[in-house]
């Protein structure tokens, strides 16, 4: 093979598994907006498609020169200017693969806060997570500073990040919820959990077969390669098991919600698929019985999280947390029981980057509220955000005048 055409198709690989991972913000504005009521639905899909904007904005002006440069010039512009093209593939086509995954870092906060915080907090936090927040621990794993011969991350290993991305996201979205409070009316004063049903079943179910599609993508582009028979059976591989994890974590979600509630849940179910889908992130590359297993347990582990995260009265209208955080950890750590780590380099890279992220996250979201405020009223909650912060809302022939 010639060093052109090896060019060309690595270089195609980023370009189409980036379309990919794009893809993936419809599904999560599709399943944020089916798993939500209505009156909150054009503002949960402004932001989906403001979130996307900001970050690739913010990674491409500093994001991406933190990341993956030293961050001296500021300018991330200056690092991939730098390198438009080198021996293997086009620099631009990695930042383009490269910025979407910080998109979908961002994504997993706007359904954890859904349906009770205003726009412009939200959005300036999103600003600091793409810019700084994402890109500094990023620098760490994927840039190499702590996972070099002399890191003290040393060994960790996140193929396609379970928790550089997905983990990320879901510590910057607790730290926020917890001091947003829940929504009006979602607990009693006992402590009663009262459901707050989604607006719609058939949306959520879409947006999940479409992050399902994406996350073909998302893994199977992260193998960096296409140029040589050995990659593109890795390639394969990845999106195998890609699939393997995602069919498991569904099923088991179906089979234990039927045990246990005499009842199907479709909305345990959808989870479940993501739940198995963030749990192999961490390492698609090895078997399909290790993915199957990684979904398996995934899928276990929603059906109980989602609850739990009720009793401890932290409102995720979405389920984002158990998906993203839970299964985030529990991919990463999955990786020790393989050749690829160790259980203690795993455990060292989930603290290390947990504490970073939910500790400046937390930081940056107190003084959003101390200045910003982060909760609209209880009259603009109770008539929906759609018209106190879009004006526009989402049906108006079922609007009541």
């Amino acid at each position: 093979m010639t060093e052109e055409t090896s060019y060309i198709l690595n270089t195609f690989l980023f370009i189409f598994s980036g379309i990919l991972v794009m893809w993936m913000a419809a599904g999560f504005s599709m399943l944020e907006a089916g798993l939500t009521r209505t009156k909150n639905n054009s503002t949960i899909l402004l932001k989906n498609i403001s979130l996307f904007s900001i970050s690739c904005i913010m990674f491409y002006i500093v994001g991406y020169d933190i990341m993956y440069a030293d961050g001296s010039s500021f300018m991330g512009y200056g690092y991939l200017m730098s390198h438009l093209s080198d021996d293997k593939h086009s620099g631009m086509s990695d930042f383009f693969f490269q910025v979407m995954f910080v998109a979908t870092a961002s994504s997993v906060i706007s359904g954890t806060i859904a349906e009770r915080m205003k726009l412009w907090p939200f959005l300036i936090f999103v600003i600091i997570l793409s810019g700084i927040i994402y890109p500094i621990q990023g620098h760490w794993t994927w840039g190499e500073t702590l996972t070099g011969e002399d890191g003290i991350l040393q060994g960790f290993s996140d193929f396609a990040g379970s928790t550089i991305v997905h983990s990320v996201g879901g510590w910057a979205a607790l730290a926020g919820v917890l001091l947003l409070g829940a929504r009006k009316g979602k607990y009693s004063k006992k402590g009663q959990v009262r459901p707050i049903p989604g607006s719609s079943m058939p949306l959520a179910t879409l947006g999940t077969f479409i992050l399902w599609m994406g996350w073909f993508g998302f893994n199977g582009g992260s193998q960096l390669s296409m140029d040589s028979k050995t990659d593109i059976n890795a390639i394969a591989t990845v999106v195998v098991n890609t699939n393997m994890a995602a069919v498991f974590g569904g099923f088991t979600a179906a089979l234990l919600t039927q045990l246990m509630y005499k009842k199907v849940d479709l909305t345990m179910v959808l989870n479940g698929v993501l739940a198995g889908l963030v749990s192999v992130t961490a390492a698609p590359n090895q078997s399909p019985e290790y993915s199957a297993i990684v979904g398996i347990i995934g899928g276990i582990l929603i059906v109980f999280a989602v609850p739990l995260f009720d009793k401890l009265k932290i409102d995720d209208p979405v389920g984002a947390l158990s998906v993203h955080l839970v299964c985030g950890i529990w991919g990463t750590i999955a990786v020790g029981f393989t050749s690829a780590s160790t259980i203690l380099a795993q455990l060292k890279g989930v603290l290390l980057i947990g504490v970073f992220v939910f500790t400046l996250s937390f930081l940056f979201w107190f003084i959003l509220k101390i200045t910003m405020g982060l909760r609209v009223s209880e009259e603009e909650e109770i008539e929906g955000l759609d018209i106190s912060e879009c004006g526009l809302v989402a049906y108006p022939e079922f609007k009541q005048n």
